[in-house]
């Protein structure tokens, strides 16, 4: 008995009598959108940027304060101070602050890093100032209560835990150790002996000396009128104010090229690659062509690299670069993880698509398709006005504007093959990497050896 068949496979989709089914062409690219924006600094020295994108009648919000520290306990101190902003003020606890964002469809939350601490939230456009007047309780009158301080405390303390057994935090934090050695920024998560010892007195006093306007930064969009909005911050914002400026993370060395070390995973069955170099940044005028070469190598799913030692090879499920930026400065990353017992392959691949990148640089068809998937992944991303917020305020942090983000699809579109040949070979050069490998030594130690620019202990 013969079974019909129900569907076609992908490959004979894909053909037709004549031979492969031709893709069809690239549409014609939008331009980007226009804002409507109002961009100011307050008395107070905060830079307010509100911009109306009236798709839904909602505000989205992102407060944006260099929280920079050298003190080694700051990085505790800090993430205990996140976790407890938003848990009570002088007025309001925990909640009646939930019930007052509740009120008006909204949220706020926190986070922080060695470089900022970030509050992002959202709400109905008309309680935007209800969303206002709860940010100014918690920046001027958050109250750190001691029961709210030591729940917070110990939550944050089983998740570290947690969070240091999983390989790619393990590889990150090595990472961080390879480019940049005891600087400040390595410190992106605290240990957590160090998050038991921090106190409601500790956390207070870091709030007076840090949580400040002054070098800060926030970004609203939405169904509001701009020059409304810069209004109704002053008035909302008028008690938050200090002589003092927010402090800026130190600046970070620029990164030279060297041996990967190998860091053990006694037991791992995959292991993790990372290599860095140093990038340029956003406002670079090489920047729109290296974005171009990026994508290119390893950017997207259909990069060189991708193609190489995922659908090529199989070394990996997954494998990445892009641009990691940190004040004023930029570096590039390239990620895979793959099979222990294929790491030093992979590892030579990846190398060898990094000198491939410049010898043999990207065809006229490999620039065109990534400048469109680099234009149409910014409007995409900005489509949103979550997205579009989110975007302004990591530009506004490196003293950037919504007309810098309005003019990038037109620095993309600009872009020749010649500069992105140019940008391949000046920062892909495999000699400007370095980096680590996370992984069982016992499985990987000989194979990486034998590839050589491997330090294995």
């Amino acid at each position: 008995m013969t079974v019909a068949k129900t569907h076609r496979s992908a490959e004979e989709i894909g053909r037709t009598e004549r031979g492969p089914r031709p893709l069809p062409g690239l549409g014609e690219q939008r331009a980007a959108a226009e804002f409507s924006v109002a961009d100011t600094v307050l008395d107070n020295g905060l830079r307010v940027l509100a911009v109306r994108k009236a798709t839904v009648p909602t505000v989205e919000l992102r407060l944006r304060i260099p929280f920079g520290g050298t003190d080694p306990m700051h990085s505790a101190r800090s993430e205990v101070l996140a976790e407890t902003l938003l848990t009570g003020t002088e007025r309001w606890d925990r909640v009646t602050i939930d019930t007052e964002l509740a009120l008006i469809g909204g949220e706020l939350g926190t986070a922080v890093d060695p470089e900022r601490l970030s509050i992002s939230g959202s709400a109905l456009a008309d309680g935007l100032p209800t969303l206002l007047d709860v940010l100014a309780d918690a920046l001027t009158g958050a109250s750190y209560a001691g029961n709210e301080v030591a729940r917070e405390r110990e939550r944050l303390v089983e998740r570290l835990a947690v969070a240091r057994t999983q390989p790619r935090v393990i590889a990150r934090e090595a990472l961080q150790r390879r480019r940049y050695g005891d600087h400040p920024v390595t410190r992106e998560m605290p240990q957590a002996e160090d998050v038991a010892l921090v106190d409601p007195e500790q956390v207070r006093a870091l709030h007076t000396a840090s949580v400040l306007p002054r070098g800060s930064v926030l970004v609203l969009v939405g169904d509001v009128d701009p020059d409304t909005v810069i209004g109704q911050v002053t008035d909302a914002l008028a008690g938050w104010a200090s002589d003092a400026a927010a402090t800026t993370l130190l600046p970070l060395p620029d990164l030279d090229g060297g041996d990967l070390h190998l860091v053990t995973r006694p037991g791992a069955v995959q292991s993790q690659i990372r290599l860095s170099a140093q990038a340029i940044g956003r406002t670079d005028p090489r920047y729109a062509a290296l974005q171009l070469a990026n994508l290119t190598y390893g950017g997207y799913f259909s990069s060189r690299l991708v193609e190489n030692i995922r659908e090529d090879k199989g070394y990996t499920y997954g494998a990445h670069s892009g641009f990691d930026f940190t004040g004023d400065s930029a570096t590039l990353i390239v990620d895979a993880d793959t099979a222990s017992e294929v790491t030093a392959a992979a590892l030579l691949e990846t190398r060898y698509e990094l000198a491939r990148l410049g010898i043999v640089p990207p065809t006229a068809e490999e620039v065109e398709s990534v400048r469109q998937y680099a234009i149409g992944s910014l409007l995409i991303s900005t489509s949103s006005q979550g997205g579009l917020a989110s975007q302004l305020a990591g530009l506004a942090g490196q003293g950037l504007d919504a007309e810098w983000l309005a003019e990038h699809p037109g620095r993309l579109a600009a872009v020749t093959a010649d500069e992105v040949a140019s940008a391949a070979i000046e920062f892909f050069a495999p000699a400007r990497f370095t980096g680590v490998v996370v992984g069982d030594p016992d499985v990987v130690g000989a194979g990486l050896t034998a590839l050589g620019g491997v330090v294995v202990p």
